[in-house]
């Protein structure tokens, strides 16, 4: 206990919570402080002006990080016949149909992403209830849905990162492992944030981007310069 302690205490000794970081600097820092026995993960917490309960307002799409996640992405596909094998071919973890469907419903969901043809809508409609609160319900705004399976499991592979709006108006997303650079871990922060401000709903009024922090899992939280990344 007092080891971690000290690891806690260690990670926090250059971050003032009162300062607010360029991105560059911010990069830096959560990789410094990020001292545990493990890799931990890099994630970036940004808060938007919006209110997700307007369909106007709703935010979410994906980016393709650069340097990748450093994550093993489990993917599931629903399809069938020819879009069944090439999805199998590049790569996915779970093909299948109905059988697929029976599984998620009896509560087996050993996958990261969820991916399905046009034609297997019908059934994966069913499961609504199960993969929408999840953050798994394809969806042909993200690249879910599509008739290119094959080329959607690469992207999700090859680091494809998908973001959607919480009810407190904030994106929670993954951008790596603290074993990264520097340089890719302040890559895939552009990336995410540029694709994040991209993606800016025409009916939201105010101001948009309020706040970033970034944080690794068991280091402090850094807040970003927002005159660093607009």
């Amino acid at each position: 206990m007092a080891k971690l302690a000290k690891r806690v205490v260690k990670s926090r000794e250059n971050i003032d919570s009162d300062t607010l970081y360029s991105l560059a600097d911010t990069a830096k820092l959560v990789k410094a402080a990020a001292l545990a026995k493990f890799d931990e993960t890099i994630d970036v917490a940004i808060n938007l002006g919006v209110d997700p309960r307007h369909a106007d307002q709703m935010v979410r799409g994906v980016c393709n990080l650069p340097a990748g996640t450093g994550k093993d992405i489990r993917v599931a596909v629903f399809a069938r016949g020819d879009k069944a094998d090439e999805a199998k071919a590049a790569g996915a973890d779970i093909v299948g149909a109905e059988d697929l469907m029976e599984a998620i419903q009896g509560g087996k969901m050993d996958f990261d992403r969820c991916i399905a043809s046009p034609d297997m809508m019908p059934i994966v409609g069913r499961l609504g209830k199960i993969l929408g609160p999840r953050g798994l319900m394809p969806n042909p705004r993200v690249g879910t849905v599509t008739p290119n399976v094959a080329e959607a499991v690469k992207a999700a592979k090859s680091g494809s990162v998908e973001f959607r709006v919480e009810k407190t108006g904030i994106i929670h997303a993954g951008v790596g492992k603290a074993s990264f650079s520097e340089a890719d871990i302040l890559a895939n922060l552009q990336t995410i944030i540029g694709a994040v401000i991209k993606a800016k709903p025409s009916g939201v009024k105010g101001t948009y981007l309020q706040r970033i922090s970034v944080s690794s899992t068991m280091g402090p939280g850094i807040r970003v310069n927002l005159s660093t990344v607009a």
